[in-house]
């Protein structure tokens, strides 16, 4: 039974990594191995109950004569439900950071980003629109940050050769800015939960390598585009009626949103309680916020005249719904005893060195996605003590090398796969344009990564 989910665990990824070729939705494929390999491992759970949970199986039968049904309920009870809650936690965050973001968006609050790049000027519209989602995505969610910058520039940028260049400056910015803060991507959420790592810690070393890796191939797109670029401007959005908060307003709603996800960690560090619930909680406040200043649109019923927020529609479920299921796919996993096994030979392979291990995780991350294999990177090792205790340097490494190595190839990323679907992006020309300009910064991010290791490094701090 343990070869049989370790296989469809293997034949999952495979669609997964195909999915571009194949047209199969990935969070389709994610649910089913989630949600089979759990089924597998119930009707088959005395062996493995047995086998890894010994002690705690005879503790629930209190003296009961075991029974399929009994074991049946000691995983429910027991194992089940502990890896439903770790991925509930972080579906859960999500569904709190995109819904701000949409608040936010809805209420003119980035608005303040046409403004800035009014500007034919290529170099000045570039660098300002990737550094803001470079910013806006180490604080919120580094997926929903992508899909509104690239909404923006999409509506801006009328040259599609040119959308193709900044858009995946764009990605790579939300990428690069997410991994270097425990809020900014699922996978500093994981670690930070599981207590891998400290948020100070984590930030402070991923900061100067994270930004090196945006920064140097954002100057190397740059000097392919022409001086001058083509663009247009649409009249401001229609928000319900022809009135819209003033400046002030819109500055306390993002200061609310952005501000109180800063929060989060010392929220955690009081309480111990999981992060989403900080983020739920500022969800709250501000959903409050925002229907105190549009009380006169909900008066008027023209609340509902707005379009549905990007967070409830289509796509982002989707993404939900694959955390979820590759989460539970991790567990079923976890729970069969093989993953130890996987990862002593691939600590055989590459000779101990979680170097040239998470290099290798980041080039693969390019081809199957960022977020698959940087969890099962994770799995692989539990929080124990040197490279792999808290802030050990294995977890930062897994955090860099597949966010960054996820944007060598647009199929790594949702937010990439969204690029190349909207601007019809063919691997041959990411290949040849873009390509080599992330691997750059990659390198460089990592080498410094390495200085800091050898030099500076802290695991205390």
């Amino acid at each position: 039974m343990t070869l049989i989910i370790v296989l469809l665990l293997a034949f999952g990824y495979l669609l997964i990594a195909t999915g571009h070729l194949t047209g199969v939705n990935k969070s389709a494929i994610a649910m089913f191995i989630g949600t089979v390999g759990w089924v597998v491992y119930v009707c088959w759970g005395t062996d493995f109950v047995l086998q890894l949970h010994a002690d705690d199986y005879a503790e629930f039968l209190s003296g009961q004569e075991t029974t399929s049904s009994l074991v049946k309920d000691f995983i429910y009870d027991n194992i089940f439900l502990k890896y439903v809650g770790k991925a509930a936690a972080i579906v859960m965050f999500l569904v709190a950071t995109m819904s701000i973001v949409e608040i936010l968006n809805n209420n003119g609050c980035f608005d303040f980003i046409s403004e800035w790049i009014r500007t034919r000027n290529s170099t000045r519209l570039l660098w300002i629109i990737t550094f803001t989602t470079f910013i806006i995505s180490a604080n919120l969610d580094n997926l929903t940050t992508a899909a509104m910058m690239l909404v923006i520039m999409r509506s801006v940028v009328k040259s599609r050769t040119q959308r193709m260049l900044i858009g995946s400056a764009i990605v790579l910015a939300a990428n690069a800015g997410g991994c270097f803060t425990v809020i900014g991507d699922p996978i500093g959420l994981i670690l930070w939960g599981d207590g891998a790592i400290i948020a100070t810690h984590f930030s402070a070393y991923l900061a100067v390598p994270a930004l090196l890796a945006w920064i140097v191939p954002t100057i190397l797109i740059n000097r392919e585009l022409p001086s001058r670029i083509e663009t247009e401007w649409a009249p401001a959005p229609y928000r319900g009626n022809d009135t819209r908060l003033n400046r002030w307003q819109r500055a306390v709603m993002l200061i609310l949103g952005i501000g109180g996800l800063w929060f989060i960690p010392t929220f955690r560090d009081i309480t111990h309680l999981s992060p989403f619930l900080g983020a739920l909680c500022v969800l709250s406040v501000l959903w409050v916020v925002n229907e105190a200043f549009n009380r006169k649109l909900m008066e008027a019923d023209q609340m509902a005249q707005r379009r549905i927020p990007r967070a409830l529609q289509y796509g982002a479920i989707q993404q939900l719904l694959f955390v979820m299921g590759i989460m539970l796919a991790m567990g079923v996993m976890t729970e069969t005893g093989v993953l130890g096994d996987i990862a002593s030979g691939i600590f055989t392979i590459f000779d101990g060195n979680i170097w040239v291990i998470a290099f290798m995780s980041g080039l693969l991350s390019s081809i199957v996605d960022t977020f698959t294999v940087a969890i099962t990177n994770i799995s692989f090792f539990p929080v124990s003590e040197g490279l792999f205790g808290t802030n050990g340097i294995y977890w930062l490494l897994i955090a860099f090398c597949t966010a960054i190595g996820g944007c060598l190839l647009l199929f790594g990323s949702t937010s990439g796969i969204a690029l190349m679907k909207t601007e019809q992006i063919g691997l041959t020309w990411y290949l040849r344009h873009v390509t080599p300009k992330i691997f750059a910064g990659f390198l460089v991010g990592l080498i410094v990564l390495y200085i800091e290791y050898s030099f500076l490094w802290n695991p205390n701090l």
